[in-house]
């Protein structure tokens, strides 16, 4: 053992700047890409109308009414004053971008003509009713 050097053995070390930046990233990536409840899993039966149709959309807003009168707007529960504000902001960002009203088909007739009316009011004019065929 004469002509063996010994080392101290260095203590493992784990950095964690990494880790938090990589945390980081994952919880911005899920907040993101994360939907708060789709369309499909309101409890909303669309009227049925036979001359329905397409209501494909690309880059719109979906507000839904549920046969509560409870409103959505893009899959979260709005009251009517955050959905007149969500509009206002629509409008700012876009004026003519679509909106797709789904209506429960035993929904009030009333909250239909409030969404109506606000999105009118706000300047938003394309509006579609979406239906089932």
């Amino acid at each position: 053992m004469n002509g063996l050097l010994t080392r101290a053995r260095r203590r493992p070390e784990l950095n964690l700047v990494p880790l938090i930046d990589v945390l980081t990233m994952l919880i911005f990536f899920t907040f993101v890409t994360m939907q708060f409840r789709s369309s499909q899993m309101l409890d909303i039966t669309l009227p049925k109308l036979q001359s329905a149709g397409s209501n494909d959309l690309k880059n719109g807003v979906t507000i839904s009414i549920e046969k509560d009168g409870r409103i959505y707007f893009n899959g979260a529960e709005v009251s009517d004053d955050q959905l007149n504000a969500d509009l206002v902001q629509v409008h700012n960002v876009d004026p003519d971008t679509p909106i797709v009203i789904k209506g429960d088909e035993d929904s009030q007739l009333k909250r239909l003509g409030v969404v109506m009316d606000d999105c009118r009011l706000n300047g938003l004019t394309r509006i579609q009713l979406q239906s089932r065929n």
